[in-house]
This record gives structure tokens, C-alpha cells and sequence, in this order.
């Protein structure tokens, strides 16, 4: 494997290599090297980082802040540094640099050889193993919505829409508006570039409801290679923003009066031996296998909110959003059901999970979705009859409302334990529970409108 980097470092005539590894918020963490010390450090193992950055917060705290309550099989403060192993598959070219430099997604491995548990590609790898267990073939295909906005260095100031190519800024509702996306037609032509140079395969692009919201489409493909995919379509997005002189934001919910950005998750197992689509059912039009993946979804999505809805501000994409699916219901076609079948055709014979923000970890809202259709095939869960109403003006949920109570739902399911591990849950309700303390810190403009001399 040594070689095949050399070869490809200089065939590149690449200067400097970025060891990228997501952290369990999806942020890219990691190193910088000159491309000889990169090389050096596979021969030696010497590419490491310390364990902390598995319990990091999003704001760049830890778990264990203002966390006396941490078990010590979460996080040891003695604790020795993991190993980096670059997965040559991942190796790119980073197309916004000058100078050649490349970028690897790294894996995250304990001195003695083992996978270290929290690291997000591990525990993708882990779910993949139980279908493949069962000689099932994954394929899955996310479609990610974000926000161009006005640069904003002053966070205490509301995000603006962005001024186009017309000099205007966007007013209404444009969803699937073309010259509404042609507004930033020279920000997605470099966009797309970007994308090709670096063997990201998007499909198409369109216009959300929201004001210079935008949605992107995957090719289907493998589970890992697609996270691996949007994991680093998210750098590009903001990085080719950053050049025309305007932010791109995945933000579940970045403006008061816009809707919510979400990642939608279409989902289909094959067979290996025949390949054809198991979601398929003939006689029926939808499998058996397919309907217990449905009751896994239905009973596991409300308890894997965490993963699903990670920030304090993924909650207001969910409940002060019209049009925003919080519910639990399946339906064909209709798209006021959070677990949606698009097509009845076999070849497109799928489910689309409309629940998670795009402000997850891609790693992890692909393995909550894998491991809840796992649960439900082994332990043949059935699902509820097929909702065939609009669900959009129902005022009941069926999710947590917030993340103290999407924490206690998470941390308690012995299921969930078993099947991503304790170390996992207990380390990503750590998490939840300090960022949902540093928010509930601050105090919010609405506050001091409303209450300063009021009350």
C-alpha cells in the first residue's frame, strides 16, 4: 500500500498531504504534512492524534466539561495517542490550493491493531458487516440541502440571503426555479469542477423552497464511499463559496423564516447472489424484508435522535418549520411522511428517511438508518398501516422535542448499546449534554427584547 501512495504522491507532483478524519460531529480534523514526512509516517505509523479528539464538542469543548458524571470507559485521560492509516481508496486532489497538495481520509486505529470504537467510519463499517453477514448488498443515495448567505463575521447579527448575478437579492419561494440557481451559476460551475476533480459524484442540483437554498443529489452507490462523499462535498461547498465571496451553511435551520435544511437519505438492499432488489415483492409490490426495515426505522429513528438531529438548532428545523417532517409515519409518494417511498417500480424500490438536518455526521446518519432496518429485519418488526393523508398541518410528533429528551431515549435502549457499543452511546450523550449546557448559557436576542423591560 506504501507504494501505491508513492506512486500516486509523485505522479501528482504533490508538495504537502491533509490526513483528514471526522470527528463524531463530522468535522474534518486532523494534520498537515510535507509529502515526505507523510510517507515516512506510514512506513513508522507515526501519523497520530490524541483520543480527546473523539469526545471533541462542536464549539471545540470536550465531553468531559463540566461532565463529572463521565464514565471512565468513555474517555481515560491516560489514554495514549490513536494511529492514523490513510485508506489509499479516499486519496484526492485538493483543487482550491496553489500548490498541489492532496487530501486522505485517515481511520483511526488502537496501537495494538484494533478499530477505534468511536471513530465515525468505524462504526459505519461495523453496521455494513451485519448485511453483509446476511449476504445483503447496500445502496444508498443522500440528497443534501444548504443556504448561500451573506458573509456574516458579527454572529450576534440574523444571516441575509445573498445578492446574485442580477444584483438582487432572492424574494419568495423559488423551489426548483432554474435562473434561480443560475444566480450563482459561476459559484456551482466551480462547484462541479471541484466535485469531478475529486471523484465526488453528484448528480444534479436544484432550488429549495428557501431563499438561495440549494439541494444536491448523489449517485447511489456504497454506503462507505457515499459518506466518504459528503463528508468532503461539504469542505468543497464552503471552501468554492468562501471564493466568490459568500458563505455556504448546512445549518439545520439558519434563518427565522426560511425553512429547514435536511439530508434525506434514500435506501435499498439487494441480494448478492441474484442481485435483484429485496424491497421487491411481485405479488405484493413491497417485500416483507422491506416492511420489517420500515418497522426498524418507525421504532429505532425517535431513540437515534442525537445522531439524527445532533444540535441544539436541529430542533427548530423540526418543530418551527412548516412542511417538516416529524413524524414516524410511511407513505407512497407522499412526502408529509417522514419515511417515504418514492417508486413502486423494482429497479427504484427504495426508502427516503426525511428526518435528519444537514447538519449531521454523513458516517453516522447512515449507520442510525442502517442499524434501525437491521433491527427491525432481525427482529421482524411490522410498521403501522400506510399513511395515505397529508400529515403537514398534524400537530402531534412522534420525535423527542428537544435534546435533553433525545438524550435520555438515546442512552437507555440496550439494543442501540449492543449495536453500535456502550463506549459509543455514552460518549455521544456526553457530547449532546455539554453542548446543550454551553447553549443554554447564552442569552438570545428574542430574550432581550421581550424580557429586558418587560417583566
Amino acid at each position: 500500500m506504501i507504494d501505491k501512495f508513492e506512486k500516486w504522491i509523485k505522479e501528482n507532483s504533490i508538495t504537502e498531504v491533509e490526513c483528514l478524519i471526522p470527528d463524531l460531529s463530522g468535522i474534518a480534523r486532523g494534520k498537515i504534512l510535507p509529502s515526505k514526512k507523510f510517507l515516512k509516517g506510514l512506513k513508522d505509523d507515526s501519523h497520530r492524534l490524541p483520543q480527546s479528539v473523539f469526545i471533541q464538542t462542536i464549539s471545540g469543548g470536550y465531553a468531559t466539561d463540566d461532565n463529572e458524571d463521565l464514565p471512565i470507559d468513555v474517555y481515560n485521560p491516560t489514554d495514549i495517542d490513536v494511529i492514523l492509516r490513510p485508506d489509499f481508496k479516499t486519496i484526492r486532489n485538493v483543487p482550491w490550493y496553489e500548490d498541489p497538495t492532496a487530501q486522505v481520509i485517515c481511520d483511526a486505529v488502537n496501537l495494538n491493531g484494533t478499530a477505534v470504537i468511536n471513530s465515525s467510519r468505524n462504526i459505519l463499517r461495523k453496521i455494513i458487516k451485519l448485511y453483509e453477514d446476511l449476504e445483503y448488498e447496500l445502496l444508498i443515495s443522500p440528497e443534501v440541502e444548504f443556504y448561500l448567505v451573506k458573509p456574516n463575521p458579527d454572529s450576534d447579527y440574523p444571516l441575509e440571503v445573498p445578492v446574485g448575478q442580477s444584483g438582487r437579492k432572492e424574494t419568495g419561494q423559488q423551489a426548483f426555479s432554474i435562473d434561480a440557481v443560475n444566480e450563482f451559476d459561476p459559484l456551482f460551475e466551480d462547484v462541479y469542477n471541484y466535485c469531478e476533480q475529486q471523484d465526488i459524484d453528484i448528480d444534479t442540483i436544484n432550488h429549495e423552497g428557501g431563499s438561495a437554498q440549494m439541494e444536491i443529489n448523489f449517485q447511489h452507490g456504497d454506503p462507505l464511499e457515499l459518506a466518504d462523499q459528503v463528508f468532503l462535498f461539504k469542505r468543497t461547498l464552503r471552501q468554492a463559496a468562501l471564493k466568490h465571496k459568500l458563505y455556504a451553511t448546512f445549518m439545520a435551520k439558519p434563518m427565522e423564516n426560511q425553512p429547514g435544511s435536511s439530508l434525506h437519505l434514500h435506501q435499498s438492499l439487494y441480494n448478492k447472489k441474484n442481485n435483484k432488489n429485496i424491497f421487491y415483492n411481485k405479488k405484493n409490490m413491497i417485500s416483507n424484508t422491506m416492511k420489517y426495515y420500515l418497522g426498524g426505522l418507525q421504532k429505532y429513528t425517535p431513540l437515534l435522535m442525537p445522531i439524527h438531529a445532533p444540535n441544539v438548532n436541529s430542533y427548530r428545523r423540526l418543530f418551527a418549520t412548516w412542511g417538516t417532517p416529524n413524524n414516524i409515519n410511511w407513505g407512497i409518494g407522499n412526502r408529509s411522511c417522514s419515511l417515504r417511498i418514492p417508486s413502486t417500480e423494482e429497479k427504484s424500490m427504495r426508502i427516503e428517511n426525511r428526518i435528519s438536518g444537514s447538519d449531521t455526521n454523513p458516517y453516522l446518519v447512515i449507520a442510525a438508518n442502517l442499524a434501525s432496518g437491521y433491527l427491525g429485519i432481525v427482529n421482524k418488526l411490522k410498521p403501522t398501516p400506510e399513511t395515505k393523508k397529508s400529515l403537514f398541518d398534524n400537530k402531534k410528533s412522534d420525535l423527542p422535542k428537544n435534546m435533553e429528551e433525545a438524550i435520555s431515549l438515546f442512552e437507555t435502549n440496550d439494543e442501540l448499546s449492543q449495536i453500535f457499543s456502550h463506549k459509543f452511546i455514552k460518549t455521544i450523550a456526553a457530547i449532546r449534554r455539554v453542548e446543550n449546557q454551553a447553549y443554554l448559557k447564552v442569552v438570545s436576542s428574542w430574550e432581550r427584547e421581550y424580557l429586558l423591560l418587560n417583566v
